[in-house]
């Protein structure tokens, strides 16, 4: 972990400068990352007889093919289209290999995030921008970083798995030249085989032994787009059948011999301990085997879930009292107070003159509020520990399994390498799965079960009072419009510091300012002569952590939302406006484009608007234009037009179903959903509570890619940011009522 930690600090120095993503490939060297050695690859130990590795992501036995899923499965499709990332490149065809997610390793570090975290904008591609890339990449490399996160996973392994492929296939055409006494260049790879002279096959199972006597090919080369045969076509996703029939085993459908169950009553009030409990009714209810007290809370150890459950309902607790405010409105006080010297965490840009342009033309001020919201992945927090005299071993969805080995051993007094994790099928996450309240709870409950495996399963109940949620914010904006045009725009925001906070959590705590709370505020490609971008970090309240599309989710709204002020005052156009003041050709295309899409020809008239918004976020710039209607019985959302531009589509169905997600995640949070606390805990406890957007108010979203950028770009997380200001600017269209806070059906009524 120490190399880990170094990196983290340094990365997060470089983080706090920027939210740019992508990857500078230019300084990646291919056959370094596919080299395969005894300490660099994972998979060289414990590998069977007669079998092989090429590199930390191909494994042959004479009886299978294993291609390894770096990242984690949240969802979003990574354990289909990164195997076949690889079987692009070996010829294989779905079906001819296992798929298997990769373990702790530093060997699977990201360099998605070098992009992220150089402190530069994802549009400057300058030779000092893809210096500090290229820094930040071996920084990565150095430490290890293993994190899925931040609409990296392609822009990760796009290149490098594609070069892991490409080695494998030509060091099977090597071992098979040898075998069969022919020059390698008249061989050929079809269907998992390589194909003799003399049209014989040789299966790769049966060339495992030979191949792992040879040096692998290391200066393979992937192939050129144009002869894909599966990457960049409509393709069906390898794991569609086994969810669609129930067959695919999430971690919370996991069993193992001899496995009691565990469920747990944790402090309401966050990260605050247990001062005493009563467990008389639970120790007599069905199933119940023990009762344990543990560093937060308590947990019962049953004969199943619903025994447990059940059990742990029935014990009566006190506990600490809260470190944050008790109530929703105190949280809002401190936000409200926090614009002030002492809370500044960084002016992330200032252009021009400022304080001139504020005195110039007429003045427009506006503040903008958003609230806590939960996570709420379908499955719930859960997890099998097994702690023995030797280690613990522990099987869960996470998407940091290195600071999983970290959180898990720092618990009950282990080190990280007697951790052994195994990475589990995750039914969504959005950033719950970064953080590790099940892992802790699980180790310490595990340690005092030794011997035997337990499986943690949280209520609905408990994953929300625990979750940590999204940052809760206020902008504070005031800009000027002079003669048709916007002279000056200051962007001001107070908020919890989501970054900051995993961080800590992670064991890699930092002084250094969030990062995350400039993603929206300062990645602005309008050319507004006076500009200025400054961040507040809030103390004292609830913990905040990564939300899908982290601080580009609250600051997105609040900067388009006021860029759609200023273009009105100014009497413009919101779509021609943004078009006209867009700064990058690439970008300004992504607005065209959407334009194009949605035939924008102004007003609507008739109750009818159309909202338009611009966010790029992870290095991906996203336009999204909103139709709405104003019907009797409120705001009916007729359609949404979306224009994403990620450089290179390798996957074009799960693509569209990532960007339609996003914006149906995007729209339904800002019309409904909301978190309070009162007494210290959370009041929305499950879905009634917390009511994402209903099939029947789902509007028709039509996508486009675009493939301009000369990097690959993820689109996990940027379709959601446009999608709450692009709603307010329609609603402003349709009805002249500008909403300024989520969720908005605080102010209106929707269909």
């Amino acid at each position: 972990m120490g190399h880990m930690q170094t990196l983290s600090r340094r990365a997060f120095v470089f983080g706090s400068a920027t939210v740019a993503g992508g990857i500078a490939f230019g300084a990646y060297s291919p056959a370094e990352a596919a080299a395969p050695s005894a300490d660099g690859n994972p998979l060289a130990a414990g590998l069977a007889p007669n079998s092989v590795t090429f590199n930390p992501w191909v494994e042959i036995s004479p009886d299978k093919i294993t291609l390894i899923a770096q990242h984690a499965d949240i969802g979003q499709g990574v354990g289909s289209v990164q195997p076949i990332m690889i079987a692009e490149e070996m010829d294989l065809d779905p079906g001819q290999f296992e798929i298997r997610f990769a373990g702790p390793s530093p060997a699977y570090f990201n360099t998605g995030f070098a992009d992220e975290f150089a402190p530069f904008v994802a549009a400057d591609q300058s030779p000092a921008a893809e210096e500090a890339r290229a820094k930040t990449l071996e920084w990565l490399r150095q430490a290890g970083l293993q994190m899925t996160g931040g609409s990296s996973s392609i822009p990760d392994t796009y290149q490098k798995l594609r070069v892991a492929g490409a080695v494998a296939r030509e060091t099977l055409k090597a071992a098979a030249a040898k075998r069969a006494g022919v020059a390698m260049a008249d061989l050929r790879t079809q269907s998992g085989h390589v194909i003799l002279p003399d049209g014989k096959k040789i299966a790769y199972v049966d060339l495992a032994a030979d191949a792992s006597k040879i040096p692998p090919v290391l200066d393979a080369q992937p192939r050129d787009p144009s002869k894909w045969r599966m990457l960049g076509k409509p393709m069906m996703r390898l794991d569609v059948r086994s969810k669609v029939m129930g067959e695919l085993k999430f971690g919370i459908d996991m069993k193992m011999d001899g496995m009691l169950y565990a469920s747990v009553k944790l402090n309401p009030n966050k990260g605050q301990p247990l001062k005493s409990y009563d467990a008389g009714k639970a120790h007599a209810m069905p199933g119940v085997k023990k009762i344990l007290e543990i560093k937060n809370g308590v947990a019962v150890i049953a004969t199943n879930s619903w025994y447990a459950m059940n059990a742990v309902d029935a014990i009566a607790c006190e506990w600490a009292p809260s470190a944050y405010p008790a109530e929703q409105a105190d949280h809002w006080k401190v936000l409200e107070s926090s614009f002030k010297p002492e809370f500044l965490g960084k002016e992330w840009k200032k252009i021009g003159d400022i304080e001139t342009g504020l005195k110039t033309g007429t003045r427009v001020e506006a503040e903008y509020r958003a609230p806590y919201v939960a996570h709420q992945p379908l499955e719930p927090l859960n997890g099998i520990g097994l702690v023995t005299d030797k280690g613990m071993e522990i099987w869960v969805g996470h998407q940091s399994p290195r600071f999983v080995q970290y959180v898990a051993a720092t618990a009950i007094g282990l080190k990280p390498e007697q951790v052994t994790f195994h990475n589990q099928w995750t039914g969504g996450s959005f950033g719950h799965r970064l953080e590790y309240e099940n892992v802790r709870v699980l180790a310490e409950i595990a340690n005092q079960m030794k011997g035997t495996p337990i499986k943690l399963v949280f209520s609905r109940e408990e994953d929300f009072l625990q979750d940590i949620p999204r940052q809760i914010a206020i902008a504070r904006h005031t800009g000027t419009v002079d003669k048709g045009k916007i002279v000056a725009a200051d962007l001001q925001l107070a908020s919890t510091t989501p970054l900051k906070g995993l961080l800590e959590r992670s064991g890699t705590p930092s002084k250094d300012p969030d990062g995350q709370l400039a993603a929206g505020l300062w990645n602005v490609y309008y050319d507004i002569p006076n500009f200025r971008a400054t961040s507040y970090e809030a103390q004292g309240l609830s913990p905040s952590t990564t939300w899908r599309s982290v601080g580009a989710s609250t600051s997105g709204f609040f900067t388009e939302s006021f860029i759609d002020e200023l273009i009105h005052a100014a009497g413009l156009d919101p779509m021609k406006a943004r078009i006209a003041m867009c700064t990058v050709p690439t970008y300004r295309k992504v607005l065209e484009t959407v334009a194009e899409m949605s035939d924008w020809k102004g007003p609507l008239g008739n109750g009818r608007g159309r909202g338009v918004a611009f966010v790029e976020s992870f290095g991906t710039p996203v336009a999204e234009v909103v139709e709405v209607t104003k019907t009797d019985r409120g705001i009916r959302i007729d359609k949404v037009w979306v224009a994403v531009d990620v450089g290179k589509v390798v996957d074009p169905v799960n693509f569209e179903n990532q960007v339609q997600g996003g914006v149906v995640w995007g729209l339904g949070h800002a019309i409904n959903c909301e978190l309070t606390y009162a007494k210290g805990a959370v009041q929305q406890t499950n879905y009634n509570h917390h009511e994402a957007m209903r099939i029947y108010q789902c509007p028709v979203i039509e996508v486009r890619g675009l493939e301009n950028d000369p990097k690959v770009r993820g689109v996990g997380e940027p379709p959601v940011p446009p999608a709450a200001p692009a709603l307010a600017n329609a609603i402003f269209a349709a009805t002249g009522l500008r909403i300024r806070e989520m969720p908005f059906n605080k102010f209106i009524d929707f269909v």
